[in-house]
C-alpha cells in the first residue's frame, strides 16, 4: 500500500492520467471535467445541465473508455417506461423446450450511465432510476438484482426548452452530488473544437487506470482527513442557506424558502476530500470547501415566490453565503 504520501501522490498522478485522456477529444469545460470526477471519486452522481452540442456525452463517453468501465445511454422521452431502464422478466425456452421467466437486464446495469435529458421522462420512470442511484440494485417481481460496481449516473438535462418537460423533484435532485453547469465555450475553444472535429480522424481513448485503482482512490478519497473546524464551515454554510436560522444571511431571508438537506453537507465534505487530494493533500482546507459549495447545493436550495419571481441565480446567493463565511472565520 505505501505510505499515506505515497498514496495521496499516486491518486494526483492517477488523476491527471485519466484528465488527460479525456481531454484528447474534449476541448476546454476543465471546471466540468473537474466536477464530473470529483461527484465521481466522492461516491456519487452528477446532474449537468447545458445546451445541446456542447460535449456532454461525449465527455462521459471518453471518461468512461479512460476507466476501463461498461458505458450505457438512456435517451428520455415521455414514451419511455421503467422497464425499458431497469429490465423486464421475459419468458425463454431452454434446450428442454421447458418455458420459464429470465430477467433481462436493462441499460442501468453498466458501470456509467448516460441519463440523457432525464427531465423529458415521466415522473414514474424517473423514480425508476432513483433506485438504482441510491441503493445500488432494482427491484423486479419483487427480486432485487444488483448492480456491478463502481455504478454513476451522469445525467443531463437542457435548461431552454422546459415545454413537455417533467422537472426532477426536489427528492430526485437531492440524490445527486453535483448539479454541473456546462458553459458556452470560448471562441478560442470553439477554434480548437472546429479544427479538431473537422480535420478527419480523432484521437482514440485508451483506458489508463482500471475498476480495483477506481475503487482504491474512491476509498482513499473516503478516508482523507476532515478535521472538525472544516466540517464546522460546511455547517454553517448549510445553516445560512435556512431563511429562518439566526446565522442566515438577509439574502437567504430575502429568497430562499428552504435551504440544503444533510445530504448537502455530505455532498460537500465527501467532494472537498478529492479536491484536497487532486492538490497533494491528505486534509481539507477551506479553500476546498468554498469551491464545492455552487455544485454541492444549487440544486439543493429552494426559492420563494420572491426569488423565482426576480429569476434570482442560486450561484449568486451561495456566493454571498460563502462571502459572510469567509469573515466570520477571518474575525
Amino acid at each position: 500500500m505505501g505510505t499515506v504520501q505515497q498514496q495521496v501522490e499516486e491518486f494526483k498522478r492517477d488523476y491527471t492520467l485519466i484528465q488527460n485522456e479525456v481531454r484528447k477529444v474534449i476541448v476546454g469545460q476543465q471546471d466540468v471535467l473537474d466536477g464530473v470526477m470529483a461527484g465521481m471519486l466522492g461516491g456519487g452522481h452528477c446532474l449537468l445541465e447545458g445546451v445541446p452540442g456542447l460535449g456532454k456525452t461525449k465527455m462521459v463517453h471518453a471518461l468512461a473508455e479512460s476507466l476501463d468501465l461498461s458505458f450505457s445511454r438512456i435517451q428520455f422521452t415521455p414514451d419511455l417506461m421503467p422497464s425499458d431502464i431497469i429490465g423486464t422478466n421475459m419468458i425463454v425456452e431452454d434446450q428442454q423446450g421447458r418455458k420459464h421467466f429470465e430477467f433481462q437486464p436493462g441499460p442501468v446495469f453498466g458501470n456509467i450511465l448516460l441519463a440523457d435529458e432525464i427531465n423529458r421522462a415521466t415522473p414514474k420512470t424517473q423514480s425508476a432510476l432513483l433506485e438504482a442511484m441510491q441503493e445500488g440494485h432494482v427491484t423486479v417481481a419483487k427480486r432485487q438484482h444488483q448492480i456491478d460496481r463502481p455504478f454513476f449516473v451522469l445525467a443531463t438535462q437542457n435548461p431552454l426548452e422546459m415545454e413537455g418537460t417533467y422537472p426532477l423533484p426536489e427528492a430526485q435532485l437531492d440524490r445527486f452530488l453535483f448539479k454541473l453547469r456546462v458553459p458556452f465555450p470560448t471562441r478560442a475553444e470553439l477554434h480548437a473544437i472546429v479544427t479538431r472535429t473537422t480535420h478527419g480522424g480523432e484521437a482514440t481513448i485508451q483506458p489508463v487506470v482500471g475498476k480495483a485503482r477506481i475503487f482504491a482512490m474512491i476509498a482513499l478519497a473516503a478516508e482523507c482527513e476532515a478535521a472538525p473546524h472544516i466540517v464546522d464551515t460546511a455547517i454553517q454554510i448549510i445553516e445560512a442557506t435556512h431563511p429562518e436560522h439566526q446565522t442566515a444571511p438577509p439574502i437567504s431571508k430575502k429568497y430562499i424558502r428552504f435551504g440544503a438537506s444533510p445530504r448537502g453537507g455530505q455532498a460537500i465534505i465527501r467532494t472537498a476530500k478529492v479536491l484536497a487530494l487532486r492538490a497533494g493533500r491528505y486534509a481539507i482546507a477551506d479553500q476546498d470547501v468554498y469551491d464545492v459549495v455552487k455544485p454541492a447545493l444549487r440544486h439543493r436550495i429552494i426559492l420563494n415566490f420572491e426569488g423565482e419571481a426576480e429569476n434570482i441565480d442560486r450561484d449568486l446567493i451561495l456566493d454571498e453565503i460563502v462571502d459572510v463565511i469567509r469573515k466570520k472565520k477571518r474575525i
